[in-house]
């Protein structure tokens, strides 16, 4: 009686998947709501094993229509779908699965439910045991991009194999479809420091290379969308210091340099641009700075400097800014360059591009800040680059004034005798007491711009500049400044102008 019965049953649901393909109107849908087709079908997949995979199927059928989500929510299906991803009959895992999806797809209290009770652990044992079942992996990396956003899930999937299994995805994707969607879990999944860190020990790096290598130079539209989702991936495992230093360890950094040299001269901007974004935010945490430059990363970031693409300059120039910044090993590597030296004067007169412009006068104004050697200030005078930072003092962004003044300053006291004459064409002192005498000039600029004054002292041509300029009378004044620093510089500066003692 029971196999009739279940007979009975599985031809029942196969005529309700055939009148659902049928008659998909509002009016068919509304009398199988009436039906109480929701409970019978729970009791199904509860209790008759051998019409479980027809009821799921049915039921992932239903959800497809908007309208009938709530019946299945208020039927209590969902925790009933749950226990049936554990089951190892393929098609069940794949209706039930996407029953699942289907049924609480943008419906967040749901998916917080699904993560709650373990959903998670199902989906990447089933990523795993069934790789290759491409119906089932779709469904699975459907359910993980619903569920990815959620802080719940990333923290249950951190303590998951998933990041080796979606790399394994990424490698065998033939498609576009595919590609796209590994690419949407990851990008989610890359904004946990964690998640971030096993996608890279997973060596989810050196399949976006082998991607972006294979796609190089493509003008297909959907090619161009892979390229730029890879490159953003790129960018987003590399956010945060803690990160960053992890990635220098596993030697993120090679696997970077030799996808942009393999780029520099294809003119996919997209990946060079993502690359060095990826560099320069490796190049912050200081322990890396020294990793860096003990693998030569200078250097071969130097060799890229070919590059005509103006958002890729500015993207290297920041990014061996940030290498030079507090290392004086890296400002005296790239200060003694006269390759890199001479294509930043250039660029310091870049007029169609402002932003490479400034980055160039800030990247030698570092050079000089964070050096101490004098043949570095040889290097930047034979280069003709002093003139550019004595521009730089007279930018409308008062940062970039200061690290002028800084970087002129810390010069002249390494080496004031070889930059006398750069000083007095540029006609430093002229420029140094404007700053002075204008009352839109910041405290802390009237300060720097004294200090540097006291340096300048020392030249006897500079000196007699400074007497002829009435730089005295200017001093004079900013004794009675409302900034007590500036003040206190003055006071300093006049002394050292007498040929007294500072006090």
């Amino acid at each position: 009686m029971m196999v009739t019965y279940s007979t009975d049953l599985m031809t029942s649901l196969e005529l309700i998947l055939v009148l659902l393909n049928m008659f998909k109107e509002q009016r068919s849908l509304s009398l199988l709501r009436e039906s109480g087709i929701f409970p019978t079908l729970a009791k199904i997949l509860k209790g008759n094993p051998r019409c479980a995979v027809k009821a799921a199927h049915v039921l992932s059928e239903i959800a497809k229509n908007e309208e009938m989500k709530k019946p299945c929510i208020e039927a209590n299906l969902v925790p009933t779908l749950i226990p049936l991803l554990e089951s190892t009959d393929q098609e069940m895992l794949l209706h039930a699965g996407r029953a699942i999806g289907r049924i609480c797809y943008d419906n967040r209290d749901l998916q917080e439910q699904l993560v709650k009770v373990g959903v998670i652990t199902s989906l990447v044992r089933i990523l795993t045991d069934y790789a290759e079942s491409e119906p089932l992996v779709h469904v699975d990396l459907l359910a993980l991009c619903n569920l990815a956003d959620l802080d719940t899930a990333k923290e249950a999937l951190s303590k998951t194999k998933v990041a080796e299994q979606l790399v394994k995805q990424l490698r065998r994707a033939e498609n576009h479809e595919r590609l796209e969607m590994v690419f949407e879990v990851l990008q989610a999944l890359a904004e946990n420091d964690a998640l971030k860190v096993q996608l890279v020990e997973a060596g989810v790096q050196e399949v976006l290379s082998e991607i972006l290598l294979r796609l190089q130079g493509s003008s297909q539209a959907e090619d161009t969308c892979v390229v730029k989702a890879a490159s953003d991936l790129i960018v987003s495992l590399l956010l945060g210091d803690g990160n960053c230093v992890r990635m220098v360890q596993l030697g993120v950094i090679h696997q970077l340099l030799d996808l942009l040299e393999k780029h520099v001269e294809s003119g996919d901007v997209s990946v060079q641009h993502a690359a060095l974004s990826a560099l320069r935010n490796l190049a912050i945490p200081v322990v890396n700075k020294v990793q860096m430059l003990e693998e030569s990363l200078a250097e071969r970031i130097q060799a890229l400097l070919r590059s005509e693409m103006p958002p890729v300059q500015f993207k290297l120039l920041e990014t061996l800014r940030m290498l030079a910044d507090g290392q004086a090993d890296a400002a005296e590597i790239l200060g003694q360059d006269p390759m890199l030296l001479n294509r930043l004067v250039q660029w310091c007169n870049a007029n169609d591009h402002s932003g490479v412009r400034g980055e160039a006068h800030r990247l030698l104004a570092s050079i000089l800040r964070h050096n101490r050697s004098q043949e570095v200030v040889k290097a930047i005078q034979e280069a003709q680059g002093v003139k550019h930072l004595v521009s730089m003092t007279t930018s409308k962004h008062t940062a970039l004034q200061n690290e002028a003044l800084d970087a002129l300053a810390i010069a002249s006291a390494i080496d004031l005798e070889t930059l006398e004459e750069s000083f007095k064409e540029s006609q430093l002192v002229q420029s140094l007491h404007k700053l002075l005498q204008d009352e839109n000039t910041s405290p802390e600029v009237k300060y720097n711009s004294m200090g540097l004054l006291c340096s300048l002292l020392n030249s006897g041509d500079l000196r007699q500049e400074i007497e002829e300029d009435k730089i005295k009378e200017t001093l004079e004044q900013l004794c009675s400044h409302s900034n007590a620093n500036v003040v206190k510089e003055a006071v300093t500066t006049l002394q050292v102008l007498r040929g007294e003692t500072p006090h």
